[in-house]
Formats: C-alpha cells, sequence, structure tokens
C-alpha cells in the first residue's frame, strides 16, 4: 500500500513587479481576499509616504499559494513597526493553506527584526496567528444589498429611510468625479474633528492607482453648494465607502443620509451584492450612525507581534494622552494643517 505523497515545501520570497497579474489574481479568488490586499498599494504606500513595502509571495511545486502585503512604517512620533497594511481596515496573510500562512507569518517576523522594528501587525476579520496580542478598538459593518432599489431602501430602519426621504425632499444632487469638492469636504470634517488628514496627493494617487474601481461622490445643495462626499473603493461585488467628509450643513439637509443611499444605489446598479460600511471604533457617533442604518457589527481583529515593545500602541483620537494635542489642532488654521496634516498622519497608519 501507498503511502500519502509529502506535501511539497512552501517557499516565500519578495514580490516583484511581475508578480503584480498573478497577485491580484490570487487575491480576487481567495475567499477572504479584500480591496486592501490588492497589488496598487504596494506603490501608493512608497510613493505617498515613503514607506517601505515588503510584499511576500508563497509558492509551492512551482504555483503561487499565498501572500502577505506589508509595509514598514518608521515614525519619530509612533514608532517602528511592519503593518498589514497602514491605513487600511483589512489586511494579513492570505494563503490556501496553514502551511502557507506559517511560512509567511515566520518570513515576515524575521524582516521585522532585522529592520529593528517595535511589533507588527496583521488586520482582519479574523484572527491568523493565535497567541498574539490582540486589540478589540474597531468593528466594521457589512450587509447584502440587492439589484432592487425600492428593496434596498425600505430594509433601512424607518427612521433612518425618513432621513433619506428627507434629503431627497431637500432637492440634494450628487456628482461624480469633483475631486476638488471631495477634498474641500474632506479636509473641513477632519479639522472640526481635531485630527491630522491626508494630503490631496494621496486620493490623487489613490485614484490612479484604482481607477474605476475608485469613484468620488460629492452631494450638493439645490443651488449647488458642496456639503457631503465620499470616495468608495470596489472590489469584486462589494463596495466599500472609504473616506468621507462634510461641511456643517449637512447634518440639517440630511446630506450624509443621502450620501450614502446614492452610493448603495450605484453600487447596486454596477452589480454589488455586498455593502460594507467600513470600520469604526466601538462608542462613537460613526458606530451609532451605521447601526442606525440597519447594519450589525462585526469584530475586527487586530493581532500584534511585540518585538521590542512591551505593550499594543494606541495610537487612536480615544487615547487620553492625545486629547490636548486634538483641541490644539482644532484652533489651528486651515491652511496650515492641511500642510502639516500630511507630514504627521504618514507616521500614524
Amino acid at each position: 500500500m501507498k503511502g500519502i505523497p509529502p506535501t511539497p515545501p512552501v517557499a516565500v520570497r519578495p514580490a516583484t513587479e511581475a508578480d503584480k497579474g498573478v497577485w491580484d489574481a490570487f487575491v480576487h479568488a481567495h475567499p477572504q481576499g479584500t480591496v486592501f490586499h490588492r497589488w496598487p498599494w504596494r506603490n501608493l504606500l512608497a510613493s505617498t509616504f515613503g514607506h517601505r513595502p515588503h510584499f511576500l509571495v508563497a509558492e509551492s511545486a512551482g504555483r503561487l499559494c499565498g501572500v502577505l502585503p506589508l509595509a514598514e512604517v518608521d515614525s519619530r512620533l509612533f514608532g517602528h513597526s511592519l503593518v498589514s497594511l497602514p491605513f487600511c481596515p483589512y489586511g494579513g496573510p492570505l494563503a490556501d493553506a496553514p502551511d502557507g500562512l506559517t511560512a509567511l507569518t515566520a518570513a515576515a517576523r524575521a524582516i521585522a527584526v532585522e529592520a529593528g522594528a517595535g511589533h507588527m501587525e496583521y488586520r482582519g476579520l479574523s484572527a491568523r496567528s493565535p497567541g498574539w496580542p490582540v486589540q478589540d478598538l474597531y468593528v466594521t459593518f457589512r450587509k447584502s444589498i440587492e439589484a432592487d432599489h425600492e428593496r434596498n431602501l425600505n430594509a433601512i430602519p424607518r427612521k433612518q429611510r425618513a432621513m433619506v426621504r428627507k434629503g431627497m425632499r431637500n432637492g440634494l444632487t450628487d456628482r461624480v468625479g469633483d475631486h476638488d469638492a471631495f477634498f474641500a469636504l474632506y479636509a473641513d470634517n477632519v479639522h472640526r474633528h481635531g485630527t491630522p488628514g491626508q494630503s490631496k496627493r494621496f486620493f490623487e494617487r489613490l485614484q490612479t492607482e484604482f481607477g474605476n474601481d475608485c469613484e468620488v461622490l460629492t452631494v450638493h445643495t439645490a443651488t449647488g453648494e458642496p456639503v457631503s462626499g465620499v470616495l468608495s473603493l470596489y472590489f469584486r461585488n462589494e463596495v466599500l465607502p472609504f473616506y468621507a467628509g462634510d461641511s456643517l450643513a449637512a447634518r440639517d439637509l440630511a446630506a450624509n443620509d443621502f450620501k450614502y443611499w446614492r452610493v448603495m444605489q450605484r453600487a447596486a446598479d454596477r452589480g454589488c451584492t455586498l455593502f460594507d460600511f467600513g470600520r469604526s471604533k466601538k462608542g462613537t457617533g460613526p458606530y451609532h450612525f451605521k447601526k442606525n442604518w440597519g447594519f450589525e457589527p462585526t469584530q475586527l481583529v487586530y493581532e500584534y507581534l511585540l518585538l521590542e515593545r512591551e505593550a499594543i500602541p494606541q495610537n487612536n483620537p480615544l487615547n487620553p494622552r492625545y486629547r490636548l494635542m486634538i483641541e490644539t489642532w482644532r484652533r489651528m488654521p486651515r491652511a496650515f494643517v492641511n500642510w502639516l496634516g500630511p507630514r504627521i498622519v504618514g507616521g500614524l497608519g
């Protein structure tokens, strides 16, 4: 009786530009693949922030069997880390089998140690590294949508649905591709919240790298004034409103409610069947807003391999140590924070 043939060994190597096509094909085919595993992040993070990419591929018997997108973030303010993936809610290794995950993590750990990183971080919808410390600060909101707009509207809880209809009655309209209006709204929003924002260059490169899978939608009043905007990413059958902003007038006009309804409509028309409302911190305003739409939170698992650190980093606005910084930031001139913010935010990841 013949024995079971041995499993071919897994080899891990750095990805090159020549791997771009097979990398994205693997991500699209993998059930846990997300838009944040895609190849364009490699160029985007390097060219915009100078973060060194460490994209790894695992191969077995001459076939690609796993990928791991990583970027090295080295900041005097926020520390030195290897993250999958900075500025992205989801990440971590993808592999066809457990030995592929093990091999990718071992290779990533070796890179982190050699670089002198304080920690390594995986972000995702499920745990991949049992035994690593976990942070449970974030949840995500994902829900199926249908091709029929009326059924999608009726699936929104009554009070929230009334806000969508209020936006319609207020004569709001939407436009696609008005990047200047979107950036002005985004910059205004992050300034009011006291946090540094991304640069206009970042959003331009995001559009360039993702092409038709990146869409900017802005909402305008009956007189043409922009009051709310959102940049959405598309992947397979999913849409994810990623970056957003609004003016002070948006709330009374129900512009944000109208905005996300129009994103949902446009996504359904493109054949999407899943609306990903993105991550939020537990108990915050965005968390409750998304629940009001009938979405239920799903815990995100952020895993940390602590190397030169003793505790999980807390580089987020809920950290009390940043309270004074946030209040000071709100009082700074807009032009100044638009200039300084991108120089700070690159280290946050």
